[in-house]
């Protein structure tokens, strides 16, 4: 039996992308297969490794349990949003200088993660950070860099974004 395809309309790393796709499709196959951005990763396929997590309107979600067709209209933000063009980003720069990566499966995810904890709380502590990071799994690398990798990460941004401050007229 044939299935029909659906249109979808989702916005990914600002630019929009209209696609008939199978209701089945997860976004985490769009994203790898329509769109050939494949710096996210699926591990489990059941939500609970977080190498695929993405920015769903702004708010960190598992592209292996969403399909795509749910995300009509939405905005996605993968981890090649983050340096598009030139250098790594300073969160980006704190994984790889603290060491937080070692095979890198998982590190898109952590990423993306990172990204949205530093949005919502410029300053966390060790505890809100293991908090955050909680629901991704690493299998070669102790969590300890990754923790430091957060806390360089934020550091830097609270510095960046009180040197711009003072800048302003």
């Amino acid at each position: 039996m044939a299935t029909d395809k659906i249109p979808v309309r989702i916005t990914v790393n600002g630019r929009r992308y209209e696609r008939s796709v199978e209701p089945r499709m997860l976004l985490a196959d769009f994203l790898r297969s329509e769109l050939r951005l494949t710096g996210t990763h699926v591990g489990c396929a059941q939500g609970s490794c977080g190498a695929c997590t993405v920015l769903i309107n702004g708010r960190t979600g598992r592209s292996c349990l969403a399909f795509a067709v749910q995300l009509e209209g939405a905005e996605i933000r993968t981890v090649e949003s983050l340096a598009p063009q030139g250098p790594l980003n300073a969160i980006q720069q704190a994984y790889h200088e603290a060491h937080a990566l070692q095979c890198g499966f998982c590190t898109p995810g952590f990423l993306m993660v990172t990204t949205q904890l530093l949005a919502d709380n410029p300053d966390p502590t060790d505890a809100e950070i293991r908090a955050a990071l909680a629901g991704n799994l690493c299998r070669c690398t102790g969590y300890v860099n990754i923790v430091r990798a957060v806390k360089l990460a934020a550091s830097r941004l609270r510095e960046a974004a009180s040197a711009a401050g003072s800048a302003a007229p």
